[in-house]
């Protein structure tokens, strides 16, 4: 029994051994396709292919071919010709030239799938279009202050509202100042000397002429009209209370003071302003000043008047910037006759400039790459080449190109992250570097 326990025991062992051996060469012969099984990743195609319809044909060490690859399966990677592995499709050759430039096959099956679409590189004139907050304010040219050259009190205010419309020479209050009244009184009794017949004997204006005139002139200075002044004269008495009217026609935007009021002289009392035309400032970003210029045409449109456009001109544009906001101002002047547009409105505003002829790309074709710019340029075949390019100006969705395209290259204009991501995968372009 200890005999053949011992036998039994030596079989089992020369049995196991056997077994482990041939699962090794199992292992080793199939390790490729094991790893590539429990990782759940494609078979690469650069291992030999051991199919009878597509026999191992390494390329020559002296062929300008890189390695072979599926069009619709760019992962694919494979030394010599052959069959796809996952679709059967031919594989296509990749030179050692595109391989380095970056050159990515799709064909035309799959430039449908991802929705690949083509434009040319074009020169054409461009406009650049941006927009403006904006807030309409008063015509600073159309204010006008009431103040006063005399002190007194304000014995009748007649005008006594802010917002209130006033008509020129319209009497806004009276004033009694004595002042005001001892230069009627003067003036009075030099009209009278006039009156009287005291005159010089060699035809000379006399001394009594000379100081109505002076008188007539002083009152004039102090603020009264002609035709005040000619009312005084006429009426031979001195006005207690003179009435003091506007110098301009408008709305009162502001209004310092009431009925009964002692008042100085230089003291502003109202301040006037005119509708009839009014300024839209609008604050435009510092880096679309250098685009903006006096006379540039301009669209402006408010919340207030939906539907309604104003088409205008910058005025003038401010020489100093915002310095929280950066952002430059801008004068829009409009007319307001129907007094539609009020003071302290919001309004957007539209500025169009022409930039000129230039050649110029979508700028959907654009691929960022940290500090580069790439466009994938059609070469014809289902083959797209990644080009670095330098853009300038932006305007509606196009890109000035400086460098890398000329008039007539053809580029994607869509899809272009698909293509760029399968780019990245199968070559080693340097346009993927971090750095350039």
């Amino acid at each position: 029994m200890t005999a053949t326990a011992g036998s039994t025991s030596r079989t089992s062992r020369i049995v196991t051994a056997l077994l482990v051996v041939g699962l090794l060469a199992l292992a080793v012969g199939y390790r490729d396709r094991l790893i590539a099984w429990f990782t759940g990743r494609e078979m690469n195609a650069r291992e030999p292919a051991h199919r009878a319809d597509a026999p191992h044909q390494p390329a020559s060490p002296h062929s300008d071919v890189d390695h072979y690859t599926c069009s619709m399966h760019p992962s694919v990677d494979q030394p010599g010709p052959g069959k796809c592995p996952i679709c059967g499709m031919d594989l296509t050759p990749v030179t050692k030239q595109q391989q380095a430039e970056g050159v990515v096959m799709i064909d035309e099956g799959r430039r449908q799938l991802i929705g690949v679409r083509i434009a040319p590189v074009s020169e054409a004139a461009m406009s650049r279009t941006f927009r403006a907050v904006g807030r309409v304010t008063y015509d600073e040219s159309a204010l006008t202050d009431v103040n006063l050259r005399v002190s007194g009190w304000i014995t009748k205010l007649l005008v006594n509202q802010t917002g209130q419309r006033v008509t020129r020479a319209q009497t806004l209050f009276t004033l009694y100042s004595p002042e005001l009244r001892n230069a009627q009184q003067d003036f009075l009794l030099t009209t009278r000397g006039i009156r009287a017949g005291i005159a010089a004997t060699d035809g000379s204006p006399s001394r009594t002429e000379q100081l109505a005139s002076a008188a007539r002139t002083r009152l004039s200075l102090l603020g009264l009209s002609d035709a005040q002044i000619d009312e005084i004269a006429k009426r031979g008495t001195p006005l207690d209370t003179i009435p003091i009217t506007s110098p301009a026609s408008g709305f009162v935007i502001e209004k310092e003071v009431v009925e009964g009021a002692s008042v100085q002289a230089s003291t502003r009392l109202f301040r006037i302003a005119a509708l009839d035309m009014v300024w839209v400032e609008a604050e435009v970003y510092e880096a679309d000043l250098r685009h903006v210029r006096v006379g540039q045409r301009a669209k402006v449109t408010l919340d207030y008047l939906p539907g309604q456009v104003y088409d205008a001109k910058v005025a003038y544009v401010y020489p100093y910037l915002e310095s929280a906001a950066r952002t430059g101002r801008v004068r829009i002047e409009l007319a307001n006759k129907q007094r539609e547009l009020r003071p302290g409105m919001f309004a957007s505003v539209e500025l169009t400039s022409e930039i000129g002829s230039r050649v110029q790309v979508p700028a959907s074709a654009l691929v960022y790459t940290g500090p580069r710019r790439l466009v994938f340029v059609d070469l014809g075949g289902g083959r797209f080449k990644p080009q670095e390019v330098r853009v300038g100006t932006e305007a509606n969705e196009m890109y000035e190109v400086l460098e890398g395209l000329k008039v007539g290259d053809k580029v994607a204009t869509s899809g272009v992250f698909l293509i760029a991501a399968e780019a990245r995968i199968s070559t080693a372009a340097k346009y993927w570097d971090a750095t350039p």
